[in-house]
C-alpha cells in the first residue's frame, strides 16, 4: 500500500498543478464561478510574478493563462495573516495592469481570477468555507464590473459529504485535505480520473532522496514561521495585558491593548524575516 505525501507542500502542489495542465484546469473549473469553462492553459513564466518583498515560506503559487487570455493565480497559504488579502489583491491587480504592457487597449483587457486555499480558519464567525468576492454594485449585487475576482477557501472548514456521487469540487477539496504519511485515502478519489492521477503524484515512492529533503525542508520553514507567529503574539499579549493592568485599566481595555501589542509583535517578526530573506537572496545572487 503506497504512502501519500501532503499535497499542500510546495514540492507536491507544484508537481501536480504546476506541471500537469489538465489537472490545473480541472481544479480551476471546479472551484471558480466561471461562465465559460477553461479549455486550455499555458503556465506563466516566473518573471511575470509581481516583484514584492513579502514572499513567505508558507505560500505556494501557480500562475497560468487560458485560451481567451484570462489569467489565474492559484495559491496555497498555510497560515492566515492580516496582510494576506491585501497581498492577493496586489498580485491580481498587477497581473491585470501588466496586460497593457503587451500593447492591449483597455477594452481588450481580460479578467484575472485569484484562487486562494487557506489551511487555517480565518472567518471564525462564518460557517461557510467558500468566500467569493467581486466588484459589484452595492445596491444591486447582480451588476458587476468585470476584471478582478477572488475566491478564498478555508480547507479546515470543509467536511466531506456522504453522497454516493461527489462533485469534482468536493473531490479536489478532499484531495487537498490529505495529510502527509497517509496510507488510506477515500475510495471516491480513486473513481475519478483526475484525482486518481493526482494521487499517483503524491506517492512517496515517486520522489528521489533529494526531493524528499526539500519536501521536509519546506515543512521545517513552515514550522519556524508558525513558531515566530505564536511566540510573537503570545509575547505581545502578555506584555500588553501586564502593562494595562499595572496602569489600573479594567481587563477588557487591557486585553484590547494586549491584542494590539500582540499584532504589533507579529508585524515586527514579519519585517525582520523579510529583511533576513532579502539578505539571503542577495548573498545567493552574488555567489551564483
Amino acid at each position: 500500500m503506497p504512502r501519500y505525501l501532503d499535497p499542500k507542500n510546495d514540492l507536491t502542489f507544484k508537481r501536480i498543478f504546476g506541471e500537469h495542465k489538465h489537472l490545473c484546469m480541472s481544479l480551476l473549473n471546479s472551484m471558480l464561478p466561471l461562465h465559460n469553462p477553461i479549455v486550455s492553459i499555458e503556465y506563466l513564466p516566473a518573471e511575470l510574478s509581481p516583484e514584492i518583498p513579502e514572499k513567505k515560506n508558507s505560500i505556494v503559487d501557480v500562475r497560468c493563462i487560458d485560451q481567451v487570455g484570462r489569467q489565474f493565480i492559484v495559491e496555497m497559504q498555510m497560515y492566515w495573516t492580516n496582510s494576506f488579502t491585501s497581498r492577493v489583491l496586489f498580485n491580481a491587480s498587477k497581473a491585470y495592469v501588466k496586460q497593457l504592457n503587451q500593447g492591449k487597449d483597455y477594452e481588450f483587457l481580460q479578467p484575472v481570477y485569484a484562487l486562494a486555499f487557506v489551511n487555517e480558519i480565518f472567518a471564525q464567525d462564518k460557517p461557510d468555507y467558500y468566500h467569493h468576492y467581486a466588484i459589484v454594485n452595492k445596491a444591486d449585487t447582480e451588476e458587476q464590473i468585470e476584471g478582478l475576482e477572488f475566491v478564498f477557501i478555508e480547507l479546515p472548514k470543509f467536511k466531506p459529504s456522504s453522497k454516493s456521487e461527489k462533485k469534482l469540487h468536493e473531490l479536489w477539496l478532499d484531495f487537498l485535505n490529505i495529510q502527509g504519511n497517509t496510507r488510506e485515502v477515500s475510495e471516491d478519489l480513486l473513481k475519478v480520473d483526475d484525482t486518481r492521477e493526482a494521487l499517483g503524484y503524491l506517492e512517496e515512492g515517486r520522489y528521489s532522496e533529494s526531493e524528499m529533503y526539500w519536501y521536509d525542508k519546506y515543512w521545517d520553514a513552515v514550522r519556524v514561521e508558525n513558531a515566530l507567529r505564536s511566540d510573537g503574539f503570545a509575547k505581545g499579549i502578555n506584555e500588553g495585558l501586564a502593562q494595562g493592568l499595572a496602569q489600573g485599566e479594567d481587563k477588557r481595555i487591557a486585553l484590547e491593548k494586549a491584542l494590539e501589542k500582540g499584532n504589533a509583535e507579529l508585524e515586527k517578526e514579519k519585517l525582520a524575516r523579510q529583511a533576513l530573506e532579502a539578505q539571503i537572496a542577495e548573498l545567493l545572487k552574488k555567489s551564483s
